[in-house]
């Protein structure tokens, strides 16, 4: 919990993958992060957050559907999505938090 805190409260934005392994449509998002971490490379933080695995943490950020998406910059959440987002929306909001940041 505190390694997710301090990776959220980093200048750079930060993509939040809140995900089950039992999930379809996070199987299908899974391939679409690894594009967006390509193109937005360092510039911002793609992470994957297993709710199984980490109750309270989905609890904390009211995930009731998997996938869902957060993006923090300066740890506060700037943009949320639930189920499956394109490459090209997901680099846009993550451009958008970049250029807040300058």
């Amino acid at each position: 919990m505190s390694e997710f805190t301090e990776i959220i409260n980093n200048r750079k934005p930060t993509l939040v993958d809140f995900f089950a392994t039992w999930c379809g449509p996070c199987k299908m998002q899974s391939p679409i992060l690894e594009q967006v971490k390509a193109k937005v490379g360092d510039d911002a933080n793609i992470i994957k957050i297993d709710i199984d695995k980490n109750e309270a943490l989905a609890a904390q950020y009211r995930v009731q559907s998997v996938p869902t998406l957060i993006l923090f910059r300066d740890g506060q959440p700037v943009w949320r999505a639930v189920g499956v987002q394109q490459a090209d929306v997901l680099e846009a909001h993550i451009k958008e938090a970049m250029s807040d940041n300058k």
